[in-house]
């Protein structure tokens, strides 16, 4: 463990970046395993390494700014929304270290996933690659192979959603969301060398298979319980916040089948199912830090505007998009928005018309002229959205 010294940091700078980590981190660790990726579970442990820094200097930091007890009341929300996205990283580190660690899940566990249309793909930018000293637009990495940089990391600091104008660097350490085929394709640029093949597939089993499920179910639950969180308090919004204690609800019942499914297993190696319910205790506590974002709404607990203003100024942000009835979104499938349109965004939620929600909506779903979309992603790829839908932000 590294030591750490105070150094005044700014406070609006020091959330974004704690929240964007938290984010990243989950999708990460998820993601490593998903693929048994030991390079990506690296960068979580890098990430949980990150927050713990930016942790001890915003609670100097908002220490520092109660002097009396109706500012230290005023700021209790930014302080406990802090402490929930550390909580969210050392939970998504748990996860990865169930990568890096021998017998950490099931030999083969990998291979019962389902196929999934994107993946992560994490690479070291060598000095001889054309990427070194380019600017992102020159590279033209998603055009080229449909895979969008979602972060680079360079001597510790971490930018997240990088646009056009960054420049990459020798050495800088490059996070990528695309194809299989993309992936490789930048793989080998950055780096020089061919993408790791995978070892031999051990065979998969009922079993097995049974318990990704569940996993998956886990880690959909916990990115929308994370991202809800997020949104009901950029837009103090009760419905949204109330829907986490929905997930976090749904997310206890997949961690107690899985329970109850390593419980009932004969066969298999203690270490190896130890791993899973380390898994489902991890999961669980991600949306335990979610609830505890989404509980400040809840009670009313006032945020200052610096939060706000924080989520807004968000690499990976969450907004609020209006479907125009005479923009080109209406009739389009949750599906479109977050292919076909690179807008680069993930719908969380749809307010239909009557006020109803849909959460994590399925691909298939439409959207109509009158709804209300919140969505997660780049700023950029957000008001490109907006625009194609003709409406401005906020929740009505």
């Amino acid at each position: 463990m590294r030591d750490i010294s105070y150094e005044p940091r700014n406070v609006r700078e020091t959330l974004v970046e704690l929240k964007d980590s938290s984010e990243l981190a989950v999708d990460l660790a998820y993601s490593a395993l998903r693929y048994d990726d030991p390079a990506l579970a690296d960068e979580v442990l890098e990430l949980e390494s990150r927050v713990d820094y930016l942790q001890y200097h915003v609670r100097i930091a908002l220490m520092l700014a109660a002097k009396r007890a109706d500012e230290a009341e005023r700021l209790v929300g930014l302080h406990q929304i802090a402490s929930s996205a550390v909580r969210i990283t050392e939970a998504a580190a748990d996860v990865a270290r169930l990568v890096l660690e021998d017998g950490g899940v099931p030999e083969a566990f990998d291979q019962a996933f389902p196929e999934a249309d994107e993946r992560l793909v994490r690479a070291t930018v060598d000095p001889e690659s054309d990427l070194a000293g380019s600017h992102l637009r020159e590279s033209r990495l998603d055009l080229e192979t449909g895979v969008r940089l979602i972060a680079i990391r360079r001597e510790g600091e971490w930018s997240f959603s990088p646009e056009g104008d960054d420049r990459l660097e020798a050495g800088d350490v490059i996070v990528g969301r695309g194809p299989q085929a993309g992936i490789e394709a930048v793989y080998r640029r950055a780096t020089g060398d061919a993408f790791p093949s995978p070892v031999t597939p051990a065979e998969s089993s009922d079993a097995l298979e049974r318990a990704a499920e569940t996993v998956v179910e886990l880690k959909d639950a916990a990115e929308l319980a994370v991202g809800l969180s997020y949104g009901a308090a950029r837009f103090d919004d009760e419905e949204l916040a109330r829907e986490v204690f929905s997930v976090e609800d749904r997310s206890d019942e997949w961690r107690n089948d899985l329970e109850a499914w390593v419980v009932d297993i004969e066969g298999w190696d203690a270490d190896e199912l130890r791993g899973l319910l380390r898994l489902a205790t991890a999961s669980e506590e991600i949306c335990d830090a979610a609830v505890d974002i989404a509980e400040l709404v809840v009670r009313n607990v006032e945020l200052p505007p610096v939060f706000g203003e924080a989520l807004s100024d968000s690499e990976e942000g969450i907004g609020a998009v209006h479907v125009g009835p005479d923009g080109d979104v209406a009739g389009q499938t949750v599906g479109d928005l977050e292919g076909e349109l690179e807008t680069g965004v993930v719908v969380l939620a749809i307010r239909r018309t009557d006020g109803d929600w849909t959460f994590d909506p399925a691909g298939d779903v439409a959207c109509s002229g009158g709804d209300t979309l919140l969505v997660r992603g780049p700023p950029l790829g957000i008001d490109r959205l907006r625009s194609i839908a003709g409406s401005a932000d906020g929740l009505e």
